[in-house]
């Protein structure tokens, strides 16, 4: 990790509120999440969603037909996930046998946690908002299976952070991961099932939870940290830098 532990050591259910803090921050002010949020509030202007959608599933540019894309939607999706599982065990987390098993255990934990919540806020949202599918079917907003992905993605992009690769096979990789994100959208709309703007959100929530539970829960990276301490007299607002 950025701090020089093991992946997995400092997990913890009581990250207090100073580091909670710091993540939503973190999370809510990448490009990865707000962009794509962005996007999602701009494809509601006119038909510009509605159009795009019918385009996508009509041509189908990319799959060549809307079953194929249906069909590598679900391939795309599993493929983020099996990185994201080979990227949390290959992450370096002891010295010991015994301190790895436990840095893995509590490592998974974390991130496994964070799918799990991932799903359950898409099942909240699609039954609260009940928007209908481009083919006719319910439950469009947001798509599953561009936030599931994209938190994968997200989660696996951090794991690679810590293997100590050169700076250029880390961003290639990265960008794959962000590729991979890219293609599982897309191929929602050749299949008819979702519209721009529910995989934009699904990207969005997907990044937003993979960064704050990760920085939450699993450790901060380096950068800068809101630093608030207060006493029965005093009080203490700062920045923290750490390098």
């Amino acid at each position: 990790m950025a701090n020089g532990r093991g992946w997995g050591q400092d997990a913890t259910l009581a990250p207090g509120w100073q580091r909670v803090g710091q993540a939503a921050w973190n999370a809510a002010a990448a490009p990865e999440t707000w962009a794509p949020a962005v996007g999602a509030l701009a494809f509601q202007i006119g038909r510009a969603d509605r159009n795009l959608a019918e385009w996508a599933a009509r041509e189908t540019p990319v799959f060549g037909s809307q079953e194929t894309a249906n069909f590598m939607s679900d391939v795309l999706r599993d493929t983020s996930g099996l990185i994201w599982v080979t990227s949390a065990v290959g992450a370096p987390s002891g010295d010991t046998a015994e301190d790895w098993w436990i840095a893995k255990a509590k490592g998974f934990a974390v991130q496994a946690g964070e799918g799990a919540f991932v799903r359950q806020t898409v099942g909240f949202l699609k039954k609260s908002v009940d928007r209908q599918r481009p083919n006719g079917g319910t439950w469009s907003f947001p798509s599953l299976h561009a936030t599931a992905t994209s938190s994968n993605s997200t989660l696996a992009s951090r794991n690679i952070e810590t293997l100590q690769w050169t700076s250029g096979a880390t961003k290639a990789a990265q960008w794959s991961l962000g590729g991979l994100t890219a293609l599982t959208a897309w191929s929602r709309l050749e299949a008819h099932q979702h519209y721009p703007s529910d995989v934009l959100a699904g990207i969005a929530i997907g990044h937003f939870l993979a960064v704050f539970f990760n920085d939450a829960f699993l450790g901060l990276d380096e950068g800068i940290q809101v630093v608030v301490e207060a006493s029965r007299k005093t009080a203490f607002a700062g920045l923290r830098f750490t390098f």
